[in-house]
């Protein structure tokens, strides 16, 4: 393939295997295009799906995976400790190779324009496919999440601007069907790597703590007179929260790596790894959701591994090793590296 594109769809359902699989197996047999990971959680009660291959392919597979997702799922019955809007919260086109941003942009336009038409669901494009520059973070239209939509879509009381209340493309109303599917979220980004830190507690205070600490945005605070000040993190380029991983008894600072270039995974695991141990816990370990860049590997692998080793293998045995990548479930290098996942796909 001269030309590949990614996209991660994050459906909001990570519990009914079956009805996963379900939706997954729509796209099973799209030529020219690969499912290279399925990765539900039922904490976040959410799979992160990652499909790859020729751009025209990955726009057909989006529109039907996004088209069965709103047949299967059901908002109005969903619980999860992840943030969302929709029964899609997320679906990003990114660039592989042979393909610019503008080229993904155009796509995610299509694709929401396409879902709100002949789905009849609200649409908001995000990212560099942005119609208005304060829609380009997630985090902003996703305000009030699913729970908040409502009030939005009637003209009731929001924290959102009107340049973010409103979707782009669909219904501007509250009916059965929105109130089924909640709104989809869909446009371009560069690589972007979702990470999380293991910490051992059962509660969150800790991870909660950390979060705010490291997220770029940092945290508010007030003076006696009601006055706001931000106090910047200590991360470049990161989104990151605390939550609760009742399955396995512990924690997670849960973070968006924006720019991996600029934050690393290991500057990332030890930044909260000594910031839980300043509060009496350990960071055992972390986890990769969805597929990670060969480069971030490496050069995770860098800091881990002794001094002069260059083999791309041993470095990235080493990242692993060093990041605690299968504490949770074992972390296969061909099938989460998205190079050699493709190259992979690509061969059969």
């Amino acid at each position: 393939m001269e030309s590949i594109v990614e996209c991660v769809p994050n459906i909001s359902e990570g519990r009914d295997i079956e009805k996963i699989e379900r939706i997954t197996n729509s796209i099973a047999e799209i030529p020219g295009c690969a499912v290279l990971g399925v990765e539900p959680d039922a904490d976040y009660n959410r799979t992160v799906i990652t499909i790859a291959g020729t751009p025209e392919s990955v726009e057909k597979a989006a529109f039907i995976l996004v088209s069965k997702a709103i047949e299967e799922i059901d908002m109005r019955a969903h619980q999860g400790e992840h943030p969302r809007l929709g029964v899609v919260d997320v679906c990003p086109f990114v660039p592989l190779r042979g393909v610019t941003m503008e080229q993904c942009s155009t796509m995610a336009k299509r694709l929401a324009e396409k879902v709100a038409n002949e789905c009849k669901v609200p649409t908001y494009l995000y990212g560099e496919a942005a119609l208005h520059e304060d829609k380009k973070l997630l985090s902003t239209i996703r305000k009030g999440q699913y729970e908040g939509l409502e009030a939005r879509l009637s003209g009731g009381e929001t924290e959102h601007r009107d340049s973010t209340r409103l979707p782009d493309f669909g219904p501007t109303e509250w009916n059965e069907r929105t109130s089924k599917s909640g709104a989809i979220t869909i446009g371009s980004r560069g690589i972007l790597v979702a990470y999380n830190v293991n910490i051992d507690e059962k509660d969150a205070s800790v991870s909660k703590k950390i979060g705010s600490l490291v997220r770029s945005s940092g945290r508010l605070v007030k003076n006696k007179d009601g006055r706001k000040m931000r106090v910047p993190g200590m991360l470049t380029l990161v989104q990151g929260m605390g939550v609760t991983l009742e399955s396995h008894g512990m924690s997670q600072v849960s973070m968006n790596l924006r720019d991996v270039e600029k934050c690393p995974m290991h500057v990332a695991y030890e930044a909260c790894k000594t910031l839980a141990n300043d509060h009496g816990v350990e960071a055992p370990g972390s986890e990769l959701v969805g597929l990670v860049p060969l480069q971030a590997m490496l050069d995770s692998g860098q800091w881990y591994a002794p001094e002069g080793v260059t083999d791309e293998v041993e470095l990235v045995l080493a990242a692993i090793e060093g990041l605690g990548l299968s504490q949770l479930d074992e972390f296969i290098p061909n099938e989460r590296i998205i190079e050699w996942a493709v190259s992979k796909a690509v061969a059969q």
